[in-house]
C-alpha cells in the first residue's frame, strides 16, 4: 500500500517535509555532539554509536510531533512512520561508517606526534594547561637530542631554554630544513593557543599585548561597528520576542518565596568603571551586611525556580537593557563583582585586561569552561578572555553565539 502511495503522489509535494527532516536531523546532531567525534578522533567508539543513535530517536520523535501539531494529509508519505525509519537508519549506519573512517585516518594525513622540550619548570605548566582543559590531545616530554631522532611526523614544541647553547641552535636550524609536511617547529604558548583555544595568563610574557593591539581598538574599526550594531538590534528583537517568558519567569519566583523578583549588583565594566547589572532573582534574599562569595555547584542559597532559570540562562536576559545602554555588549568577558575583583588582581598576572572590551551576556569563557567558584577557576576563564582579546573577530562572535545557544537548549547552564 505505501509502494502505491509513493508511485501516486508527487515528490514536490513532499519536498518541504524532506528539508524538514533533513534540518532536524543535521541541527540535533549539533546539539547532542555527534560532530564533536569529527573533531575529537580519540572520543570512545561507544560515545560516537550512543549520539548518533540518539540524533535520530530525537529526530523521529520531533517529525511524529510536527505531524501531529500540523496534521498533514496522509499523502504526504514521508511522514509515514515506516518511511521516516527506512530514511533514517540508512543515514544513521552512514554517519557511523563515515566517522569511523575519518577517526582511521584513511581521508586525512596522519596527525603528527607532538613533543614538549625544555626543562622541568618549563614543562610543567604546560602539562597542566592540558590538563585541566578537556581536549583529546596527546603531548609527551623528551629530551631535545632524543625528540629530533624520532620519525616523522612531528610537531616539537621547544621552550626557551633549549635556544640558547651555539649547538641547540644549529640542530633546530638543521631540523628547519626539513620538508614542512614532516616536521614542524613552534613555541609552548603558541601550541595553547592553537590547540586548547586559550592563553594561560601564568604563562605570558610581562609586558604583553598592549591597549593598541587589541583588534577592538583599531580606528574605524568595522567589526567592531558591526558588533554594537548587532547588540542593539538583537537585544531589542529578544525582548519583544521573550517578554513573555520574563514575565512568567517573574510570577514563578514570586510564587516561590514572595521576594522581589529581579536582582541589581554592582559589576565592574568597560576599563574598571562600575555600572549596576540586572538579573532575575536566583537566589533567596540576604541580609545587606553578608559578605560576598563565590556562587558553589548545588548552593544552598539558591531557589527551587532559580535553578532552572541558572540552567537555561532565562536570569540573564534582564540585562539585555544593559546591552541597550550600551553598558554590556552580547559578547566579552562576563563583568565580575568589585570585591572579588580586588583579589583576584592581586593573584593573577595580566586580570585587569580583561576590561579592555565591554562585559558580555555570553562570552568565550562562558561556553568554554566551568563555573568559576575559586581562584583557580577564575584563572582558567581568564585564559580564555585573554584569548578572545587577542583574536577578537565577527566569525568567533558567531561562534560563541550558536555555543551558548547550544548550551541554553541542553539546559547546561549553571
Amino acid at each position: 500500500m505505501l509502494n502505491a502511495l509513493i508511485k501516486s503522489s508527487s515528490l514536490d509535494h513532499q519536498f518541504g517535509w524532506l528539508l524538514f527532516i533533513a534540518c532536524a536531523y543535521l541541527a540535533l546532531g549539533w546539539l547532542f555532539g555527534s560532530y564533536t567525534v569529527l573533531r575529537w578522533s580519540r572520543l570512545p567508539m561507544k560515545a560516537a554509536i550512543q549520539r548518533v543513535l540518539i540524533t535520530g530517536m530525537v529526530t523521529l520523535l520531533v517529525v511524529a510531533m510536527a505531524r501531529l501539531l500540523i496534521n498533514p494529509p496522509e499523502t504526504i508519505w514521508v511522514l509515514h512512520r515506516s518511511t521516516q525509519i527506512t530514511l533514517l537508519m540508512p543515514l544513521m549506519v552512514w554517519s557511523l561508517g563515515l566517522r569511523w573512517v575519518l577517526r582511521r585516518g584513511l581521508f586525512l594525513p596522519p596527525a603528527p606526534r607532538c613533543l614538549l622540550v625544555g626543562q622541568p619548570e618549563e614543562t610543567k605548566p604546560v602539562l597542566e594547561a592540558f590538563r585541566r582543559t578537556p581536549v583529546r590531545y596527546r603531548i609527551r616530554t623528551m629530551a631535545l637530542e632524543k625528540a629530533v631522532q624520532e620519525p616523522p611526523p612531528l610537531l616539537l614544541v621547544v621552550a626557551p631554554s633549549q635556544l640558547r647553547t651555539p649547538d641547540q641552535l644549529r640542530l633546530l636550524d638543521t631540523l628547519m630544513a626539513r620538508d614542512p609536511r614532516d616536521f614542524s617547529l613552534t613555541a609552548p604558548l603558541t601550541l595553547l593557543e592553537r590547540v586548547l583555544e586559550r592563553l594561560p595568563p601564568a604563562l605570558l610574557p610581562e609586558p604583553w599585548l598592549t591597549y593598541d593591539d587589541l583588534p577592538w581598538n583599531q580606528m574605524f574599526s568595522v567589526p567592531r561597528q558591526l558588533k554594537r550594531v548587532a547588540d542593539v538590534l538583537i537585544a531589542l528583537l529578544l525582548l519583544a520576542l521573550l517578554s513573555p517568558l520574563i514575565g512568567c519567569a517573574a510570577l514563578l519566583i514570586w510564587l516561590d518565596d514572595h521576594g522581589p523578583v529581579f536582582y541589581s549588583q554592582e559589576r565592574s565594566g568597560h576599563l574598571g568603571h562600575p555600572f549596576r547589572v540586572f538579573k532575575l532573582r536566583t537566589m533567596r534574599v540576604s541580609p545587606e551586611d553578608v559578605q560576598p562569595r563565590w556562587t558553589s555547584e548545588a548552593d544552598s542559597r539558591i531557589t527551587r525556580v532559580g535553578a532552572w532559570l541558572r540552567r537555561l540562562r532565562l536570569d540573564e536576559l534582564p540585562q539585555l537593557l544593559n546591552v541597550i545602554s550600551g553598558e554590556m555588549s552580547l559578547i566579552g568577558p562576563r563583568p565580575e563583582r568589585p570585591e572579588f575583583e580586588q583579589l583576584l588582581e592581586a593573584q593573577i598576572p595580566h586580570y585587569r585586561k580583561r576590561h579592555w572590551m565591554r562585559p558580555g551576556l555570553s562570552g568565550w569563557a562562558q561556553v568554554c569552561a566551568p563555573y568559576a567558584s575559586s581562584v583557580e577557576d577564575s584563572e582558567i576563564k581568564l585564559s580564555y578572555d585573554l584569548y578572545y582579546l587577542k583574536n577578537f573577530s565577527t566569525w568567533l562572535d558567531m561562534v560563541i553565539l550558536f555555543r551558548t545557544i547550544k548550551t541554553v537548549l541542553k539546559a547546561a547552564g549553571r
